[in-house]
């Protein structure tokens, strides 16, 4: 694994045969444990769920006209072409919300319709929602190319990260959570099955790669661990929003609590990854540039990079965290709580919890990381020093 070149070539060079193996056996048990893992607890597919919603099918229609109906006063219709779902291809009236605050449907919009079989005539298509399909794949598509004209052949491998990421989530964490695994195993699993992927193929099949990839994992230890102790010392239950009780109501075997948990794990890999990947490149550059430099000294200097890094990085996840509870806090505002009973709430104390622990999770992956940089960088920098001779390190000190 080390001895690969990957994008962004070191002159450090490969990796000596020896520290091969040692690289191996490091990686080795950790792509055991996550394939065995997700061996133990992929999901079998055979989850029937019971309770109100779950006999309702979905599709995509486009408005043709919008006519009154006579279910009430200010009842409205859409006659829709039905695009997707039940019915499809065919035509259909879809019972459209009415109110001060309904949403404004019109000829030529596209909506997404609920269908209910046993629901009484003429109702058994309901307006669900606008469909943003379109309007989203327009955007991904911008993301891609943008991606791709900053990065060229690197944004390729990212890109296929971040799909491989999206489909493992799609097919194996959520069916599998739904089918009562512990989410916090299933968070784990899943976090080590995308990092042994995505960090080789958006960053190159190197050393820099695997050190990455280690710190990364030292710090959802720390998540996870911390995560744990102050979800089951603040009694934190998981219900706390309208999905998480849906969930409750037709789920029960699902563990809300180490939902949470898992939620938490997941959300901080993305950070770590960036931490991670630039303390690890920012020691092999240091590296480079100084072909004298010991381990102790490569160490300190990343970590003077380190420290800004993580100071910005902590701020820009708790403020993302911070504004996920924005419209809520509002109304803690509008009530006039204390801001001590407000921050307490389960629902914005988990948006606390997770800002924090995640927190924590950077605080540690940045010594972490620098420190097997560190330490690998140098024994390569003495590798090549031995096998350069007298000659070139006089070139070096010139």
């Amino acid at each position: 694994m080390g001895a690969g070149h990957g994008h962004g070539h070191s002159s450090l060079g490969p990796l000596p045969r020896h520290l091969r193996m040692v690289v191996a056996l490091v990686v080795g048990p950790l792509v055991l444990a996550t394939v065995v893992g997700l061996a133990l607890l992929w999901p079998d597919g055979d989850l029937e769920l019971a309770g109100p919603g779950t006999d309702v099918e979905r599709g995509t229609a486009e408005v043709r006209s919008v006519v009154t109906c006579d279910l009430g006063e200010g009842c409205q219709q859409a006659e829709v072409e039905l695009l997707s779902g039940p019915g499809a291809p065919g035509e259909a009236l879809a019972l459209l919300p009415f109110g001060e605050n309904a949403p404004d449907v019109q000829a030529g919009d596209r909506i997404v319709v609920s269908f209910t079989e046993r629901a009484p005539a003429g109702e058994q298509y309901v307006f669900q929602d606008f469909d943003r399909g379109p309007p989203l794949l327009t955007l991904l598509v911008l993301f891609a190319v943008g991606v791709l004209a900053l990065s060229r052949w690197r944004g390729i491998g990212a890109l296929a990260s971040l799909a491989y990421s999206l489909v493992l989530i799609a097919v194996f964490t959520l069916p599998a959570i739904m089918e009562g695994s512990p989410p916090l195993a299933v968070a784990v699993v899943t976090a080590a099955a995308i990092m042994l992927v995505t960090l080789y193929l958006s960053h190159g099949f190197d050393v820099r790669s695997t050190v990455a990839m280690l710190g990364t994992l030292v710090s959802l230890l720390v998540i996870g661990g911390v995560g744990w102790v102050f979800t089951e010392v603040g009694h934190f239950t998981g219900l706390v929003d309208e999905g998480s009780q849906y969930i409750s109501g037709i789920a029960a075997q699902v563990d809300l609590r180490g939902l949470l948990l898992a939620g938490l794990v997941i959300g901080a890999l993305g950070v770590l990854d960036d931490v991670t990947v630039t303390q690890t490149w920012a020691v092999w550059e240091l590296a480079d540039v100084d072909p004298e430099a010991s381990a102790r000294s490569l160490f300190a200097r990343a970590m003077r990079i380190g420290r800004s890094h993580a100071a910005s990085t902590v701020n820009t996840l708790v403020l993302a965290y911070v504004g996920a509870t924005l419209p809520l806090m509002l109304v803690f505002s509008a009530l006039e709580l204390p801001f001590g009973i407000a921050v307490s709430q389960e629902v914005v104390a988990q948006e606390v919890v997770r800002g924090l622990v995640g927190g924590l999770g950077i605080l540690a992956a940045v010594p972490v990381t620098t420190a097997i940089a560190a330490l690998v960088a140098g024994r390569l920098v003495r590798e090549r020093s031995a096998g350069a001779g007298p000659s070139r390190r006089a070139s070096h000190r010139a």
